[in-house]
């Protein structure tokens, strides 16, 4: 059964009832591929709870652009939903998911019918937009141990835990890389006092 009350501080009641009837309510395990290269999207999917991650492939890496999480939607789908193009990106679940599969009629159909439907999709666009901006410019400007710490930290808000389930190798290809580089900075932390390094897993200490 899909719980819509996150979604009331945004969309009318109407649109919330038409949501329930013409949405498809689908639920992912943490590390199921949502949406994958290549593959044309039916549908768009709001998510309700848990959190997905939004990676892109450059060369032989996969980089990661944005995260999801309750009351978002992904951008890049809704577009590539609209024009009926394949997907130029891969959506990954961060934990337990569940979420509505919203059909593409009814896409642009709600957004001349509903008016907090088109704030809510410009509202997404925009967040995503300025996201996309803020990991530009960590790339550009940022030095590699501040943006694993601020990855790390991201990581931590997402899923609430002070335990970070990611290999060294996942960690490098989504900051765009390599594994050693990684592997030491995160050494480096470890003999600081500030996490504890485990097999494919990462515990932040208080002070982090």
């Amino acid at each position: 059964m899909a719980d819509l009350s996150h979604l009331e501080p945004f969309l009318e009641t109407a649109l919330l009832r038409e949501i329930e009837q013409f949405g498809h309510f689908q639920t992912f395990n943490e590390g199921d591929v949502i949406m994958d290269y290549g593959k044309y999207i039916r549908m768009m999917p709001v998510i309700l709870h848990g959190s997905i991650k939004v990676l892109r492939m450059e060369g032989e890496k996969e980089i990661l652009l944005y995260y999801l999480s309750s009351t978002d939607i992904c951008s890049m789908a809704y577009s590539c939903c609209m024009e009926a193009r394949k997907s130029e990106v891969r959506a990954v679940a961060e934990t337990d998911v569940s979420m509505m599969m919203i059909p593409q009629v009814k896409l642009d159909e709600w957004l001349c019918k509903y008016s907090t439907w088109k704030s809510y999709v410009m509202r997404g666009f925009n967040e995503r937009f300025r996201e996309l901006l803020h990991s530009i410019e960590s790339i550009a400007f940022h030095k590699l141990d501040e943006r694993l710490e601020s990855y790390l930290r991201e990581k931590k808000n997402i899923s609430g835990s002070t335990v970070i389930k990611a290999s060294h190798h996942q960690i490098a290809d989504e900051l765009a890389t390599n594994r050693v580089v990684v592997s030491r900075l995160l050494k480096h932390l470890e003999n600081d006092g500030r996490i504890l390094l485990y097999r494919n897993e990462i515990k932040l200490l208080k002070d982090f």
